[in-house]
C-alpha cells in the first residue's frame, strides 16, 4: 500500500488521540476507589457531548448533523457496540475471570477488525500489515499486564469460567465490528458532526445503565473524584473520541484499531510519573513490540 500524506497525517491524528486516552486513563485509575466504572464511562459521554455541539456549531455547522437516516444509524450502531455494549461486557467479563485474562482476549480486536476489513470492505490482504497487528497487540498485552501487577487487586479470585471468556471473546467482537461499522458510516461525513452523532447516542444510552446502577445500590461518586474524571474525559474522550473518528475516516479501521489499542503505551511515562509504577524489562519488551508494530502497519511494506 502506497504511504500517502493522508496516511501518514491519519496516524498521527490517531496517535494523539491513543495518547490522550492513555493518560486519561491514568488518572480514572487513580480515582479507582471513589467512582464506579459506570460512572466513569457516562461521564465521558456526558463530558464530551456539550464540547461536539460547540465544536459542530462552531466548525461545520449543525446542519452538518443533519445526516442520511442511514448514515445516522450506522454511526449509532458504531458508538454502540463499542463504548457502550462491548465497554460493559468487558467490565462484566474482567470481573469473573479477571483483567489478565480478560485484557488479552479482548485486545485480539485489532486482528479481528483487520479480516473484518478484507472480507467486507474488500480491502487489501497484506500479510505485513497482519504480521504488525499481531506484533503490537502482544507489546500491549505486555505492557498491560505489568501495569496490572502494580495494582492494589489481583486476579488470584477470579476463577477462569467459560461465560467469562465468553464476554471476552464477545467484547473482542464488538469492538472490531463498532470500528469496521465506524468506517463505513463516516465516509464522505464530517467527522466533526459524526462524532457528534455518536456520542449524543452514548450518552442517551448510559441514561438508563446509571438509573439502574442507583437502584442496585451503586454508591455516588465523590466530589474530588468527579471533578479529576471531567478534567480528565474532556482531553481522552470529548477531544479523543473526535481524533479517533477523523483517523478512522483517514487510514481506515484496520489501521486505527492498531493505533487506538497502543493507549496503554502511552499511559506508561504518566503511570511511572504520578502512580510510581516502575517499567519492568517485560514492559520495555513490551513497548518495543508495539512501536515495530505500529510501524508494520501504518506502512504496510
Amino acid at each position: 500500500m502506497q504511504v500517502t500524506p493522508d496516511l501518514i497525517l491519519g496516524s498521527i491524528i490517531g496517535l494523539i488521540g491513543a495518547a490522550l486516552y492513555g493518560f486519561s486513563v491514568v488518572v480514572y485509575r487513580s480515582q479507582a476507589d471513589e467512582i464506579n466504572p459506570i460512572a466513569v464511562s457516562s461521564i465521558k459521554m456526558w463530558v464530551a457531548l456539550p464540547f461536539m455541539i460547540v465544536m459542530t456549531f462552531l466548525l461545520p455547522g449543525l446542519a452538518a448533523a443533519f445526516l442520511p437516516l442511514a448514515t445516522i444509524l450506522l454511526l449509532s450502531i458504531s458508538v454502540l457496540l463499542g463504548a457502550v455494549i462491548g465497554d460493559t461486557i468487558y467490565l462484566w467479563s474482567q470481573e469473573r475471570i479477571g483483567v489478565s485474562y480478560a485484557f488479552p482476549i479482548a485486545m485480539s480486536f485489532p486482528i479481528i477488525t483487520f479480516f473484518m476489513t478484507v472480507t467486507f470492505l474488500n480491502e487489501p490482504l497484506i500479510l505485513s500489515r497482519l504480521a504488525g497487528a499481531i506484533i503490537a497487540v502482544i507489546g500491549i498485552i505486555l505492557i498491560s499486564n505489568e501495569q496490572n501487577r502494580n495494582q492494589k487487586e489481583s486476579d488470584t479470585h477470579a476463577k477462569l469460567d467459560i461465560l467469562g471468556i465468553l464476554g471476552a471473546i464477545v467484547t473482542a467482537l464488538l469492538y472490531a465490528t463498532g470500528t469496521t461499522v465506524l468506517q463505513v458510516g463516516i465516509e464522505g461525513v464530517d467527522p466533526i458532526a459524526g462524532n457528534l452523532i455518536r456520542v449524543l447516542v452514548g450518552s442517551i444510552a448510559f441514561i438508563p445503565m446509571v438509573v439502574v446502577a442507583r437502584v442496585g445500590g451503586v454508591a455516588l461518586p465523590t466530589r474530588r473524584a468527579t471533578i479529576h474524571v471531567i478534567i480528565a474525559a474532556f482531553f481522552g474522550m470529548a477531544i479523543g473520541s473526535l481524533l479517533y473518528v477523523a483517523a478512522v475516516a483517514m487510514v481506515g479501521a484496520a489501521i486505527m484499531s492498531v493505533i487506538a489499542s497502543t493507549a496503554p503505551l502511552f499511559a506508561v511515562p504518566v503511570s511511572v510519573l504520578i502512580l510510581k509504577e516502575k517499567v519492568t524489562s517485560i514492559a520495555g519488551v513490551g513497548i518495543l513490540a508495539t512501536i515495530i508494530g505500529v510501524i508494520l502497519v501504518v506502512l504496510g511494506f
